[in-house]
């Protein structure tokens, strides 16, 4: 099964998809990563140890600033109302990593799933800046979409 890039034009360039002709839906996409780092650095971040503050309250603010700016840094985004977003950490001591999960919605002609990612990106993006004077081996892993609702494409679960 062959599917048609939605994104790029007649001339084989980028293009924005005219979404115009689509009918308004609510739309909801929860995107999740990981990111790996040392014992210690993860027990600073439990601790509230980290010189530049509250690293988890910073990276849940910067992964909503994300979702919100996403239009802005991914070319063929449209700029969309998001109506609600949120993020989730669980720091994992086994496997030395913090899990994030992050839930958008909107009700309109496009869906939220690259906010969705953008904003795990740049929670993960914000603990490794917080953290890095202290773990420069941080590794930022595993983003991907697992849900999405809405739209004519309807439900999506990984």
């Amino acid at each position: 099964m062959t599917m048609d890039l939605t994104h790029i034009n007649e001339q084989g360039r980028a293009k924005m998809v005219d979404v115009s002709e689509k009918e308004d839906t609510a739309r909801e996409a929860i995107a999740v990563g990981s990111i790996y780092m040392k014992k210690e650095t993860l027990e600073r971040i439990k601790e509230g140890g980290i010189k530049k503050g509250d690293v988890l309250s910073v990276a849940q603010v910067g992964g909503i600033m994300g979702a919100k700016n996403t239009s802005n840094i991914i070319p063929m985004c449209h700029p969309i109302n998001i109506s609600g977003c949120n993020i989730s950490f669980k720091l994992d001591f086994e496997n030395l990593k913090i899990d994030i999960e992050a839930s958008a919605k909107t009700v309109g002609k496009t869906g939220i799933e690259m906010e969705a990612l953008t904003a795990v990106s740049i929670a993960a993006l914000t603990i490794y800046d917080m953290c890095k004077a202290i773990d420069r081996e941080m590794t930022i892993s595993n983003i991907m979409l697992v849900k999405k609702s809405g739209g004519k494409s309807g439900l999506f679960q990984r």
